[in-house]
């Protein structure tokens, strides 16, 4: 039966190949975008690691002042964690979370490499972001004596480096900077939002901080509203005359961090949609066009004693012999993205894509072919035979 399907579809070469075509780039659009959409599923369903509700990010700049800015830049930050609004307060570098900034630095431990995403902070940030220890402790101030500077890794990068090994105590190194020694674990710091997977990253305890006009992280009380944002900015353009004051919250961060991922997601299902809607209509018009053209080999098969399921099931094989052919040569392009690690996604993402790929274009297929071969199907014998 497979063998004379496959003969069916080699003698209509010409006719089915600008089909083959379509099904096959369907299938590879079908397949990048649930990729994409796999991809974020699978990293969404992991926990983002910090709280960043109630969390508002004062953005600073000095602008043309360069007078005791580094006192200024300390007279904020005190007035700030004196507010009875803010239940903590934190400084860190510009790579906040949900923003577009990002700082790598290279790691060693033992000649193993790692290029991390690197968070210079205060001693705060573990209470402000509401993060999960699962070592050790955070950095505190009396470590800035210390000869290694302190920091904290996520899960990630702690069993990149030490494996099953204890990673307390241990000393990486860092191209001309003084020593880091690890104090504590954290389980995941997605900054990017819940969309971004779970990549390494070290925070490390910054020894000057008022020295920066860097970013001020508060943790606001419930209840706080606009009217307290109002008077932050304020009494800070008493304190910085001139400075540059911005104030976000991490909530609309988060959602806008979310637009720039799910709008590729979109564009990519409008051109996927368009394309398997091209070659459902495509299906639909040759099939009912070889069903009009075939109507005499139909009924011969009903005078021969085939059931109407017989005719369906001819006409379905049809289709599916050819989207499998189709489908055969797509993956012959596939597999080579987890082979090749191309985007450097995990194997089972890419595995998981073709499975979805693949039943989608049958599912298409079969609805499209139903429909025909119940027509053919309801073909009465004696009726084709005389029409020919």
């Amino acid at each position: 039966m497979i063998r004379h399907l496959f003969k069916l579809i080699w003698n209509k070469k010409g006719a089915h190949s600008l089909l083959i075509i379509e099904i096959w780039a369907s299938f590879m659009v079908l397949f990048g975008v649930l990729s994409l959409i796999i991809y974020n599923f699978t990293n969404y369903l992991q926990p983002i690691g910090f709280s960043y509700d109630r969390v508002w990010v004062v953005d600073l700049s000095n602008n043309q002042d360069t007078v005791g800015v580094a006192a200024k830049n300390q007279r904020i930050f005190d007035m700030i964690s004196a507010y009875t609004e803010v239940e903590s307060a934190s400084r860190m570098s510009n790579n906040t979370p949900f923003s577009a900034n990002q700082m790598n630095n290279n790691v060693t431990y033992n000649k193993i490499s790692a290029v991390p995403d690197m968070y210079e902070t205060d001693d705060n940030l573990y209470e402000t972001l509401d993060l999960k220890l699962l070592a050790g402790r955070w950095y505190r101030k009396e470590d800035q004596v210390s000869k290694f500077r302190p920091v904290v890794l996520n899960k990630v990068l702690a069993e990149k480096f030490f494996q099953d090994e204890n990673p307390l105590g241990k000393i990486l190194s860092k191209e001309d900077k003084k020593p880091f020694k690890v104090v504590g674990i954290v389980d995941t710091f997605k900054a990017k939002g819940e969309f971004m997977s779970n990549a390494p990253a070290i925070f490390v305890q910054n020894e000057s901080m008022s020295d920066w006009v860097q970013p001020i992280l508060i943790r606001t009380r419930p209840g706080t509203d606009a009217t307290f944002e109002a008077r932050l900015v304020k009494d800070i353009a008493a304190l910085a005359p001139g400075w540059g004051i911005e104030v976000s919250y991490m909530t609309e961060s988060r959602q806008n961090r979310h637009k720039l991922t799910l709008i590729p997601v979109i564009i990519f299902l409008i051109i996927s949609g368009f394309l398997l809607t091209n070659v459902a209509l495509g299906l639909f018009g040759i099939l009912n066009l070889n069903i009009s053209r075939r109507r005499s080999e139909i009924g011969l098969r009903r005078a021969m004693g085939a059931t109407g399921w017989n005719v369906t099931l001819q006409i379905l094989g049809e289709m599916w012999t050819l989207s499998l052919f189709s489908i055969l040569i797509g993956l012959l392009f596939a597999v080579q993205f987890p082979l090749l690690h191309v985007f450097d996604l995990a194997a089972g993402v890419y595995l998981w894509a073709m499975v979805a790929a693949l039943l989608t274009i049958f599912v298409i297929v079969t609805l499209c072919a139903w429909y025909p071969g119940q027509q053919a199907a309801r073909i009465h014998p004696a009726t084709a035979l005389h029409e020919e």
